[in-house]
Formats: C-alpha cells, sequence, structure tokens
C-alpha cells in the first residue's frame, strides 16, 4: 500500500511539473470521450424521435386496400365496404378500433371563396386510430353518423387561409351541391407532408355522407388499430384472410403496417451510430498514439531521474507502475472532463428542443467511455512505461 500510494504521489508530481504538456495531451481523450457520449447520446434520440414520428402517424396501425391495376376496371364486388369493416372488428381477435375512409378532390366555397381541397369521408374510430388533435370544436359524435348530419372538420391551414382570423366554428362551408356546417378544426398529431390522405386543405365529412358524392359505400383505406404491439402481425394476417374470405379469388388486397418502416428507420439509425462510434474511436486512437509519444519524449527526458530512483532501490515494477499510472492519470482524467462535456451539451440544449423531445443519457455510454478512455491511455503508455523499466541505473545515472 505504502509502495503505490509513493508511486501514485510521484506521478502526480511529474505531471504537475509539466502542466501544460499534460493538459494538451489530454485534449485527444477529452475529444474522443467526449464524442463517444455525445454520439450515443444523438442516436439514442435521433431513434426516439424517429420511431415517435413513426409511431405518430397511428398507434399499432394496420391498414388495407384493394390492389388496382392501372388500366383494367374492376368489379363492385372487389371493392372494401363497410360490412367489411365491421367483419373485420368483430371477427378478428386483438382489435381495438377500425375506421374507413374515402377521398375525393373537391371545391369549397365559402363567401365567394372557391378553393380546391381534398373531401375524405371517415368513420367514427377515424379519430382515435390517426390521434387528430382538435383545436377548436369537436370530431362527429354517432348523432352525426347516423343522421348524416352535413358537419364538417377542416384542417389548421384550411381554416387560416379561408376564414383568416374569424372563428370558423359554426360557419357553413359549401361543396357541390350541399353545405356543411364547420364543427371543429384539427391537424395530424405527427407532420406527414402530404403522405398520408390528409393534405394542407383537407375537409372530413361523415362517411355516410360520402355516398352522395361517389354513389357507393365503397371504403378505399381501412384502417385497423391492434390492441398491442405484439398483436399487430396476427391482426394482418387475419384481416387478409377474412377480405380474401369475403370477396372473389381473383381479387387483390394490400395489408401494410408500420413494423417495415420502423425496422428500416431503426437500422439507419445503428448504422449512423456505428459510422459515429468508429469516428470517435478514431479519436481516441489518435490521442493514445500522442499519450504515448508524450511519454517516450518524458521518459528520455527523465533518464537520469529514473536512474537515481533505481540506484536507491525502486524496483523495475515500480518504475513500471509510476510510468503507467502518469498514463492512466492522463487519460483518466481527460476522460472525466470530457463525459463531462458530453452530459454537459445535451443538457444546454434541451430548452430549445420542442416540448415533447426529451434527450435520454445512456450511464451504459458514460462507463463505456471512461473504461474504453483509460484503457487507450494504459495500452499506449506501457510501451513508454517498460522502456524507462528497461533503463539500466548506472547508463541512466551517466545520460546527459
Amino acid at each position: 500500500m505504502m509502495n503505490l500510494r509513493e508511486t501514485f504521489t510521484v506521478a502526480t508530481d511529474a505531471l504537475r511539473a509539466n502542466k501544460l504538456r499534460a493538459i494538451l495531451t489530454s485534449i485527444g481523450v477529452i475529444i474522443g470521450s467526449a464524442s463517444l457520449v455525445l454520439v450515443v447520446t444523438v442516436a439514442l434520440t435521433s431513434r426516439k424521435f424517429v420511431i415517435s414520428q413513426i409511431e405518430g402517424v397511428g398507434s399499432n396501425l394496420v391498414w388495407a386496400e384493394m390492389v388496382k391495376p392501372p388500366d383494367k376496371v374492376l368489379p363492385l364486388s372487389h371493392e372494401i365496404t363497410l360490412a367489411d369493416m365491421q367483419a373485420v372488428k368483430a371477427a378478428v381477435p386483438g382489435v381495438a378500433e377500425v375506421a374507413g375512409i374515402r377521398e375525393m378532390p373537391m371545391t369549397a366555397m365559402v363567401g365567394g371563396t372557391v378553393r380546391a381541397v381534398s373531401l375524405i369521408g371517415v368513420t367514427e374510430g377515424y379519430q382515435t386510430i390517426r390521434r387528430l388533435v382538435i383545436f377548436r370544436g369537436r370530431f362527429f359524435d354517432p348523432v352525426d353518423m347516423e343522421t348524416r348530419g352535413k358537419v364538417c372538420l377542416i384542417t389548421e391551414e384550411l381554416a387560416a387561409r379561408i376564414f383568416r382570423q374569424e372563428n370558423p366554428i359554426g360557419k357553413p362551408l359549401r361543396m357541390g351541391e350541399l353545405t356543411f356546417t364547420v364543427i371543429g378544426v384539427f391537424r395530424e398529431r405527427v407532420t406527414t407532408f402530404g403522405l398520408s390522405e390528409i393534405q394542407d386543405e383537407s375537409v372530413l365529412v361523415p362517411f355516410t355522407l360520402m355516398k352522395y358524392y361517389t354513389g357507393s359505400d365503397v371504403v378505399r383505406l381501412l384502417d385497423v388499430q391492434a390492441q398491442r404491439p405484439e398483436d399487430v402481425p396476427f391482426v394482418q394476417r387475419q384481416i387478409e384472410l377474412l377480405l380474401r374470405s369475403r370477396h372473389p379469388a381473383e381479387a387483390e388486397y394490400k395489408v401494410q403496417t408500420l413494423t417495415a418502416i420502423l425496422a428500416a428507420a431503426k437500422n439507419i439509425s445503428l448504422a449512423l451510430t456505428i459510422v459515429l462510434l468508429l469516428i470517435a474511436c478514431i479519436a481516441l486512437l489518435i490521442s493514445g498514439i500522442g499519450i504515448m509519444n508524450i511519454m517516450l519524449v518524458t521518459v528520455t527526458e527523465r533518464t537520469k531521474e529514473i536512474g537515481i530512483r533505481k540506484a536507491i532501490g525502486a524496483s523495475r515494477r515500480e518504475i513500471l507502475a509510476q510510468f503507467l499510472v502518469e498514463a492512466f492519470l492522463l487519460s483518466g482524467g481527460g476522460a472525466v472532463i470530457g463525459i463531462l462535456i458530453g452530459l454537459a451539451i445535451p443538457a444546454a440544449i434541451q430548452p430549445f428542443l420542442p416540448g415533447n423531445l426529451r434527450v435520454p443519457v445512456s450511464g451504459l455510454s458514460v462507463v463505456i467511455s471512461f473504461v474504453v478512455s483509460c484503457s487507450t491511455g494504459i495500452f499506449f503508455g506501457y510501451l513508454p512505461a517498460n522502456e524507462a523499466a528497461k533503463l539500466q541505473p548506472v547508463e541512466s545515472l551517466r545520460y546527459e
């Protein structure tokens, strides 16, 4: 214990004697260890953000649609209908909610202003599945659906463009020969940039009214929400089987989930994380080589000191331990500073991030960063330490 304490004291005094050199040598380790923590933090944050964006489109979502050949008119018996939607809800286990939609281009007129809009007929469960945010007013209730109420919801963008600063709730909106009353203003919980059926200027109406425009109760898209994430594959298979059993054998349907998109997002996140980690490891490698170079210079400068220590009884093991401790202090101290920087940066930028985005800090990344940084310092510090331990006392004392 006494030898270890003495070795630690001698190593600390040697670093204090060359503070600037020690600080400059540790900069590489500081950058490398901070990079490791930041890379893992950024990877976890981006993965969490991307997955939350995808899942925000719909929770445990499964959707089905009929496959339509480009130049072929299919019989009505191939189309998905409201009866299919009810059959899915009644016959498929693990289904929490179902909804059907049908959209078509339409023109809306308010006070002489005419705008092209996307008219979307939806069933009652649509808001639950798509997790729409209602800013003003309300969504459709069962009475609206049963009585074919001439009511509608409009997007934020459409409300701002046609009603300006006015409150649109209760205002009339004419589409074709029907006049609707606006009962709500909504937006998607997660922006899909027009990749879903909801566009910037969309109008939702009860599905029961779409027959007035289309002449049928055909559902273009059938949305299904599974009760649990693990139920999604089963629900997907059952929906496909049910649709095939209720329609002609030649009818084709595409039943999809978010699983493939989530898997792709996770793979991309993993690939980026690996690339960034390799860059951080290269920074640590360079810092290790820097430690080795400085330690070799230090051994050369302190040859006479080493000879004196050996002459008064210091063993080869003690000399080796002294220089290894110096390398450990350089790398370990740099690792601690780098980790603190890596933790401070996410904490500093947290107030500037969206309110629903939290930066997770991985305790494992902190431990790995410290262990890797210290191991790098000791590994590259061993050669200079070994060179110092092998010096002969007589030759060291004659060195000038």
